[in-house]
């Protein structure tokens, strides 16, 4: 068995089970990589037909979405100004019912005031009514205590007592008793 021959025989024996066991373990890979390349093909072609539209897409939703948001901006601000602008005409509302009330009560004011002059009792001539027949005992007597020191006043000089020059008092108690009246009634 020392033979050469042997050796190089069982040598290219061996290479040649080596390289077949190679080329058997080689076709189901070899097919697996065509497979493969097939796939990735396929792949290419579909990513070079819908990605262009893809992207594309994409870039147009991303400038509806920024006018979108110009748009609510826009929106925002139109609704602030609107706010403010019914504040305002709250504000302007209030001031003037306010202002319609205050007139309310001075024309309701001035029309009771004007009922009570045109309804009220013209006294008969002779007979004028003093502003003291209202009065109580100790009202009457502060008032005739008041008018007795005027009378002492004028007495010792020709001028009367401008009160007292027609024993009638100042005159104007029926518009005092009607002021009175309204003032009350206010």
């Amino acid at each position: 068995m020392s033979d050469p021959i042997f050796w190089l025989g069982l040598s290219i024996l061996l290479v040649a089970v080596s390289l077949t066991a190679v080329l058997v373990t080689l076709i189901p890979a070899v097919q697996a990589l065509t497979r493969a390349a097939r796939s990735v093909e396929k792949l290419a072609d579909t990513l070079s037909r819908e990605f262009p539209p893809t992207l594309e897409a994409i870039r147009l939703t991303g400038l509806e979405i920024s006018e979108l948001t110009d748009d609510v901006s826009d929106g925002v601000q139109s609704a602030g100004e609107v706010v403010k602008q019914v504040d305002r005409s709250i504000g302007s509302a209030k001031k003037q019912a306010h202002n319609v009330q205050v007139t309310t009560r001075s024309v309701v004011t001035g029309i009771k005031t004007a009922w009570k002059t045109l309804t009220r009792k013209r006294p008969i001539s002779g007979t004028n009514r003093r502003s003291t027949d209202r009065l109580s005992a100790s009202q009457r007597s502060a008032i005739s205590l008041r008018d007795s020191g005027l009378d002492d006043r004028y007495s010792g000089s020709n001028r009367e007592s401008p009160r007292l020059r027609n024993g009638e008092g100042s005159g104007l108690s029926e518009d005092a008793e009607d002021f009175e009246e309204v003032s009350k009634d206010s």
